[in-house]
């Protein structure tokens, strides 16, 4: 079966982008895979430190072989990793691909724990994919009131430094802030990506590019990203919010329904629409 490795460099051969869709529970688990096994395209399962306490990291592995074992492209990573234990723990859980995210922290710094993370996936005795952040752009996948605090949309990565990073650190994906951040604003649009600084940071980088922050972009941003460098598209806030509005309305609805199976059902339906829209875009329908 095809590798992420490969899963991605296809990806940006043919100008696509694969999706990236996080979960906490099991209904959003099979509601990406449903998407995905509808459309016939790898995807991505995306465990943050806060969902892998939830979900448990070693639970979530199994279950993503469980569905590759009969055949289908699908892949974890451990999603926004902020300290170098962390990453051991999902490299040695058995994650694809995982994430240190040091992005609040002194560029040197930075690549100093990234290229240490680099090391102990390379000794694994597996294929694991690392990837690197360069640029803040928040931390939470919400509502929110305003840019998120200390997130800066005049300074975003720079060529020269994601030229460095990569350089010194020896990751397989990058992700910069290029006007994306995480979350969704309740009131506004989201922010433009700067595509012409994409497209810099893709030269100057020379290994795919990942956007992080992808809920509340526009359909145009998104394909001029791909179009652009963007082999991989983190989607979490989106889902998050279908799932929790169609919750509420079952459960209004039947109000005497205990079986979580019945109440349940619809807000998986729902996370599942909204994957089946994104990765439809992402693939350039």
């Amino acid at each position: 079966m095809i590798s992420l490795k490969e899963a991605i460099a296809q990806a940006e051969e043919e100008k696509v982008a694969l999706g990236h869709f996080n979960i906490s529970n099991l209904e959003a688990f099979w509601a990406i895979i449903g998407a995905a096994r509808t459309l016939q395209v790898p995807v991505i399962i995306g465990v943050s430190e806060g969902e892998g306490e939830f979900v448990g990291i070693k639970q979530a592995v199994a279950l993503v072989c469980s569905v590759r074992d009969e055949g289908f492209p699908v892949f974890i990573n451990a999603d926004h990793s902020y300290s170098f234990e962390r990453v051991k723990e999902a490299v040695d859980a058995g994650f694809d691909a995982v994430i240190f995210d040091g992005a609040k922290l002194p560029i040197e710094e930075n690549i100093a724990i990234t290229k240490k993370c680099v090391a102990y996936a390379r000794a694994s005795g597996r294929t694991v994919l690392v990837e690197g952040e360069l640029g803040y752009i928040g931390t939470s996948s919400k509502l929110l009131d305003a840019i998120p605090e200390g997130v800066s949309l005049e300074h975003l990565t720079t060529p020269e430094d994601a030229a460095r990073f990569v350089r010194e650190t020896g990751v397989d994906l990058f992700s910069p802030s290029v006007g994306n951040i995480h979350g969704m604003l309740k009131n506004a649009k989201n922010p433009r990506l700067n595509i012409k600084r994409i497209e810099e940071i893709r030269v100057a980088a020379g290994i795919p590019l990942v956007l992080h922050g992808g809920s509340g972009i526009s359909d145009e941003d998104f394909r001029d990203a791909i179009k652009a460098g963007v082999s991989t598209i983190h989607i979490n806030t989106e889902i998050r919010l279908a799932y929790s509005d169609a919750l509420r309305a079952s459960l209004g609805t039947y109000p005497d329904e205990i079986a979580p199976y019945k109440y349940l059902k619809p807000a998986r339906d729902a996370v599942e629409k909204v994957v089946t829209k994104r990765l439809k875009l992402f693939q350039g329908a």
